[in-house]
């Protein structure tokens, strides 16, 4: 699963042929996480060609078949591309968070900003100013302000007021190593320094285009963003009644959104049309849900070795989840369709600058951790 032939650009022409008229099978109603306004999500009437990495990969039939030089020139590796992409943004956040007085503070943001994970949301704000034109160095500093407030949020997450949980990245939690207090500052530093990074260290582009990324950002977060999916998720806790609706809305602001946000920021600061912003804004939504119904499967499938956190916690907790509401099979069903709906919104970029964020959207939807 490390490479990706670029013969995705037919699968595409037969979406396009398709059309965009769909039905969808699971009725779902699907929100904006940025607005109030309900909007459709459907999914197509029929099974259409997929672009995931099994046919995306696949061998050429012989009418198909391409030399060997043309094949290496249009194949994309995927793992290269993550490591040295996750270690670009690994270096600056360390450039970023520098260890200085108060000395504990600062200790205990490094501990959890540096301690791994899959970087997916810098890289996707990194992909999304490539693929408009950007280069990487103006979205830097805004792919480490979402990697930052991701870590923020983590933190919270795991304290004993909200999933009390001990483990994260394979790591104690933050508050099982600088205690409850600390950790809660810590948060709030990240998500403090997050913004600041973006307004001061973004270079070489218009004043107008970083105030709309902030703007962008501060509202995935707030409280139309990650926090309103937070308050529902918790206030539904142990309730009998809660819906697909309901939890839809939850992982739409909760988690969806600053995935969202990601991809936003950097099509804006890479100097995107409004049409390229919102399709990419459309795609890092469908992947915004089918990251968290993958993290639902997972978190009842796999082990919290495995995982590098607490496995089985929502059950735990007695939370709505997609295995829980659908099943197994068809939450893995819903998975495959939002991944091709994603998908489809790449269709009008130029396939060899969209092959990373294709190629995100197969790593979220076929994870195992």
């Amino acid at each position: 699963m490390s490479s990706v032939n670029l013969t995705w650009v037919q699968t595409c022409s037969m979406f396009n042929q398709a059309g965009r008229s769909r039905s969808s099978t699971f009725n779902l109603l699907h929100y904006h996480p940025l607005k109030k306004v309900p909007f459709s999500f459907q999914t197509p009437k029929q099974r259409r060609p997929t672009s995931s990495f099994s046919s995306i990969s696949a061998v050429l039939t012989e009418q198909e078949a391409v030399t060997e030089d043309e094949e290496q020139k249009s194949t994309f590796n995927f793992k290269s591309y993550m490591v040295q992409k996750a270690n670009s943004v690994n270096q600056a956040l360390d450039a970023a968070v520098l260890l200085r007085e108060p000395q504990m503070i600062h200790e205990a943001m490094r501990y959890s900003l540096l301690a791994g994970g899959k970087r997916v949301r810098p890289v996707l704000c990194l992909s999304a100013c490539e693929l408009v034109g950007g280069d990487e160095s103006v979205a830097m500093p805004a792919a480490c302000a979402v990697e930052m407030i991701h870590t923020m949020s983590l933190i919270h997450d795991d304290l004993p007021c909200m999933d009390n949980d001990d483990l994260r990245r394979g790591k104690p939690t933050n508050h099982k190593v600088f205690g409850e207090d600390v950790a809660v500052l810590a948060g709030d530093a990240l998500l403090a320094y997050a913004f600041e990074h973006v307004a001061v260290s973004t270079v070489g582009v218009p004043a107008a285009r970083i105030i709309r990324a902030i703007g962008e950002l501060a509202k995935s977060i707030g409280s139309e963003g990650l926090v309103a999916g937070q308050v529902v998720d918790i206030d539904s806790e142990g309730l009998a009644n809660v819906g697909l609706e309901q939890l839809e809305f939850i992982h739409l602001h909760k988690t969806a959104a600053l995935l969202e946000a990601s991809v936003v920021l950097g099509a804006i600061l890479g100097g995107g049309t409004d049409e390229q912003v919102e399709e990419l804004r459309s795609f890092a939504r469908c992947i915004g849900l089918l990251f968290q119904v993958v993290d639902d499967i997972l978190d009842v499938t796999k082990s919290s070795q495995e995982l590098g956190k607490t496995a089985g916690k929502d059950l735990v907790a007695d939370k709505a989840t997609y295995p829980r509401l659908m099943g197994i099979e068809k939450s893995r069903e819903f998975a495959e369709k939002l991944n091709r709906e994603a998908q489809e919104h790449l269709c009008g970029f130029d396939p060899q600058k969209a092959a990373p964020l294709i190629a995100l959207a197969n790593y979220i939807a076929y994870r195992q951790n």
